[in-house]
């Protein structure tokens, strides 16, 4: 009788512990990561400052996506369009004056350094070329 006792007091605790666990209690909730990217850049920072528009991407060569990010920005490069890769193994310099702190990040910026959008992670193409050709008209 005892153990029967035992055993269901053993299945209540257990139920118990399942439901609040399921239940999210007692574990902190998911925090959001805001990041915040530069409004302005010093173009005499990056390639081709004369050029009116920039296409900046600061990447690690730890980080899988940077690669992809890189093949949709730069064939954007043209005559009227700057393009830089800044990797944080080369120029941490960069990535710290602009508080860079995830990767990739790409920035689109004017030819007075406003900087017109921004994307963290890998960009839909089609916004990022949209983002680049709306400063180059």
């Amino acid at each position: 009788m005892l153990a029967a006792l035992l055993v269901v007091a053993a299945v209540a605790v257990a139920w118990l512990l399942e439901r609040r666990r399921s239940a999210g209690m007692g574990e902190a909730p998911t925090q959001p990561r805001n990041f915040t990217l530069p409004v302005q850049l010093d173009r005499r920072d990056f390639a081709s400052p004369e050029k009116p528009q920039l296409v900046v991407v600061f990447t690690s060569s730890t980080c899988d996506s940077c690669a992809e990010t890189v093949a949709k920005a730069r064939p954007l490069e043209s005559e009227r369009v700057a393009y830089e890769e800044v990797p944080w193994q080369t120029r941490r310099d960069l990535h710290d004056r602009y508080g860079i702190e995830v990767v990739p990040a790409t920035l689109v910026a004017d030819a007075d350094g406003v900087v017109t959008a921004t994307f963290v992670g890998r960009p839909p193409v089609a916004d990022l070329w949209a983002a680049a050709a709306a400063g180059t008209s």
